[in-house]
């Protein structure tokens, strides 16, 4: 994801790194191209004129328009939603890390807590992978002993896993006397929003939009801008490939953006930055037990890549 500081209008319109221009260009100035072609045969092919009045045109592109602005909701409401869940995974494990430093009588350098710890930071590191259809087992051993590690990296749903690891985890201090129902039962509500973050996220992973939706518009985009020359070439000329161009940038670039955010998880260079905000979970989490925290440089100032 691509964390700028604000700039001001005139610079904004040159920024190339995380615009959606570089991803449409080729299919810009091919459009460009045949819109030429359309002016300098002023329409015509085998003498048969096809332009037309761009009337009709103008109910269509405003139609289009209305159908774009719902896709881009749609898209934009599960962004939003995934970026909000991150946000609850770290609220949660900081909750939960505070609880097991100040309610279960362990000082926070103790190892049990540091396995809790790091329970809960390999818990956000593997559904990132998870997520993302990565491999995850170095940062499990990274993270884990060995045998715990090994015993993880043989599931299909790891960050499940290891919420079951920290159910024992739990049980474990109870029977050793550390905490009592009470505060067994506020721990396992902080687990329990831990497995709705799981189901959330995977449900915006796992259930894409109805793709007959995303390839009607698709397909309502390029016709239609792929019709608007015929309908310029005889009120605007040789500007024709100019006005079709702006219109295309505006209509293929808002259709290539909502496809990409669409699916928030992925690597494109603005779905979510999933490894920064891993690494900082995994930094605030170190910093409450007094352990060295890995350096996180501010996303700010200049673009951030994911």
């Amino acid at each position: 994801m691509i964390v700028r500081e604000k700039q001001n209008w005139l610079r904004l319109l040159f920024v190339w790194r995380g615009s959606i221009l570089k991803d449409i260009l080729p299919r810009l100035v091919f459009l460009f191209l045949f819109s030429v072609l359309v002016v300098y045969f002023r329409g015509k092919l085998l003498d048969y004129d096809f332009s037309f009045n761009p009337v009709p045109l103008t109910f269509i592109g405003i139609a289009l328009a209305i159908f774009l602005g719902f896709r881009n909701n749609a898209s934009y409401e599960r962004f939003w939603e995934a970026r909000k869940l991150w946000g609850s995974l770290l609220n949660t494990t900081r909750s939960l890390t505070r609880q097991a430093i100040t309610m279960s009588g362990l000082s926070a350098n103790s190892p049990q807590v540091s396995l809790f710890v790091h329970l809960l930071i390999a818990f956000t590191y593997t559904l990132k992978h998870q997520l993302r259809q990565t491999e995850a087992n170095s940062d499990l051993t990274r993270l884990l002993p060995t045998s715990l590690a090994t015993s993880i990296q043989k599931g299909q749903y790891k960050p499940i896993r290891i919420l079951k690891e920290l159910g024992i985890w739990i049980q474990q201090r109870k029977q050793e006397g550390h905490i009592d129902s009470v505060t067994e039962t506020a721990f396992d509500y902080n687990l329990n929003k831990l497995s709705e973050i799981v189901g959330g996220c995977e449900r915006i992973a796992n259930t894409p939009i109805p793709f007959p939706y995303t390839l009607l518009l698709h397909r309502t985009v390029y016709a239609y801008c792929y019709l608007l020359p015929f309908g310029l070439v005889d009120s605007s000329g040789w500007m024709t490939p100019l006005f079709v161009v702006l219109t295309g940038y505006a209509f293929m670039g808002l259709d290539a953006v909502v496809s990409e955010i669409e699916e928030p998880f992925g690597l494109e260079p603005n779905d979510l930055a999933l490894n920064g905000m891993s690494k900082m979970i995994e930094s605030t989490l170190l910093e409450m037990i007094d352990l060295e925290a890995p350096f996180l440089p501010p996303p700010h100032n200049s673009f951030f890549i994911d």
